[in-house]
Parts: structure tokens; C-alpha cells; sequence
């Protein structure tokens, strides 16, 4: 129950405050396609809720294979990418990914969503070719300024 009242930053036993206030760069995205990677069904419907509730459209998979497929398939603005997941982890999907990018070119932004806090673990993401690293459980305001940071822009206007 922490963790998810951390994700929506609401402290345990204490309602009403108000929600977290978007970046201005971020209130425009009402049409950004993200792609969820994650294998943890409740951290699924957090991140859900969240961004589907600050307008971007998601497409959730539970593991890296899935990713890799999907982000082939299909045009993303952005990957929120697990690291510890079944079949093919968040570092080894991100390879593919960059991989495939350095062959048929594009360049889809990545973010590390991980319980992994320890020292080396960000820069272990980064050199594995993620553009930003956040830790779990997702804090609202970090979620967002490293989504601002990442994408800037609108990548598309659909």
C-alpha cells in the first residue's frame, strides 16, 4: 500500500492533497504512445492510472521479448522500461532495441523504471543505452521531470 501511495504521492492514512503539477511541456502530451514494460501486475496498473490519467496512451508488456516485438511493430514516443523481469531482462531488451536502431536507424527514448537503487545501477542502465534512470517505487515528480527531460518536445502532433 506505500508503494502505491508513493506513486501518487499521497502520504499513508492522509487524503485530499492535491495532485502533482505537471511540467508545461508535459500538459501539452495529450497523444504521446508510451510502452510499459513491466512483469509486476500491480505495478502495471499504478503506472497505468498514472500516465493514462495525465493524457499519454499506453500499451503495457510483461517482459523484454515483448518489448523488443512490440517497439518492431510499432512507433513509440517512449519506453518505461523494468530491469529485473521473466525471459529477457529491461538491459538485454534495451541492447536489442538499440541494436535494431543502429541498423534500420530511429532512435526511441528509454527510461529505467527499477527497484535497483544501488550505486552503479544508474550507470549500468545508461551504458546499456537508456536515456534516464528513475527508481522504484515511482515518485510522481521524478517520473515526470525524467519524461520532460527525455522527450522534450512532442515528438509527434497527432
Amino acid at each position: 500500500m506505500a508503494a502505491i501511495c508513493t506513486a501518487f504521492q499521497k502520504p499513508v492514512g492522509q487524503s485530499g492533497r492535491p495532485p502533482a503539477v505537471l511540467p508545461a511541456t508535459l500538459q501539452r502530451r495529450t497523444s504521446q504512445r508510451v510502452l510499459l514494460v513491466e512483469d509486476n501486475p500491480v505495478n502495471q496498473t499504478v503506472a497505468r492510472r498514472l500516465l493514462e490519467k495525465h493524457g499519454f496512451s499506453l500499451k503495457v508488456v510483461g517482459n523484454g521479448r515483448e518489448a523488443v516485438a512490440a517497439t518492431a511493430e510499432e512507433p513509440f514516443d517512449l519506453v518505461l522500461m523494468d530491469i529485473e523481469m521473466p525471459e529477457m531482462d529491461g538491459l538485454d531488451a534495451t541492447g536489442a532495441i538499440r541494436e535494431r536502431e543502429r541498423v534500420h536507424g530511429g532512435h526511441v527514448p528509454i527510461i529505467a523504471m527499477t527497484a535497483h537503487a544501488m550505486k552503479g545501477d544508474q550507470e549500468r542502465c545508461l551504458r546499456a543505452g537508456m536515456d534516464a534512470y528513475v527508481t522504484k517505487p515511482i515518485r510522481t515528480a521524478e517520473l515526470f521531470a525524467a519524461i520532460e527531460t527525455t522527450i522534450g518536445e512532442p515528438a509527434r502532433a497527432d
